[in-house]
């Protein structure tokens, strides 16, 4: 096993976009996904629109229609990161640490850290990024959510078997965490970006796990 730590991955590659006159297969799909990522990572953005996407980049809405059916499939783009480097975090995680409060602090801890490193996205996994947008992109944010409260459940349960109501524990130990994960995340999107997601991080998560008589 090695001790090198489990990095989160960066998606956005900052405002400008490189743009080829000759994109290789794919490059452009790419390319479209990192632009509307780097638009959301401005503090007090508005909402993206097809037309402000695609004079970023440089080529016309019809452009970015020949790569993807709608705006939605855009973002849904966007949502297939979130949750592959999620769903890969946890995985990280699960695979060094042993069940427990260890493990459940260093998932919450990780996906912060991954919302940090990818400003846009944090407005993508709160759902601010996804108003007056297609109902269909905020259920699998919700999905995405339900899945990390399963696996913190998971791991929390083992921590809990000592107590007289684990199931109870457990349940609400990890709806607490992902509550908390989601007003972390807020907090960054509404504050510009400048409230870190990591603040004070490992005292609060601590707070959250120390079980009382």
């Amino acid at each position: 096993m090695s001790d090198q730590e489990p990095q989160s991955e960066r998606f956005s590659e900052g405002d400008e976009a490189p743009v080829r006159k000759r994109p290789r297969p794919g490059e452009r799909r790419l390319q479209i996904l990192q632009t509307l990522a780097a638009m959301l990572e401005q503090p007090g953005a508005e909402r993206v629109t097809t037309a402000s996407l695609a004079a970023k980049i440089g080529v016309s809405e019809a452009a970015l229609y020949r790569h993807f059916a709608s705006k939605a499939q855009m973002f849904e783009g966007l949502i297939d990161f979130v949750d592959q480097s999620v769903i890969g975090l946890i995985r990280q995680v699960t695979d060094r640490e042993p069940a427990g409060a260890v493990q459940a602090s260093r998932i919450v801890a990780l996906l912060l850290q991954f919302a940090e490193k990818n400003p846009g996205m944090s407005r993508v996994m709160i759902g601010d990024a996804l108003v007056l947008e297609h109902e269909r992109l905020q259920e699998r944010i919700n999905l995405l959510f339900d899945k990390i409260e399963a696996q913190l459940r998971q791991s929390l349960r083992e921590a809990n078997a000592a107590s007289s109501t684990p199931t109870v524990d457990t349940q609400v130990q990890a709806s607490v965490l992902v509550a908390f994960m989601q007003g972390r995340l807020q907090r960054f999107a509404r504050s510009g970006f400048k409230r870190l997601p990591s603040e004070h991080l490992q005292a609060a998560l601590t707070r959250v796990l120390e079980r009382h008589p």
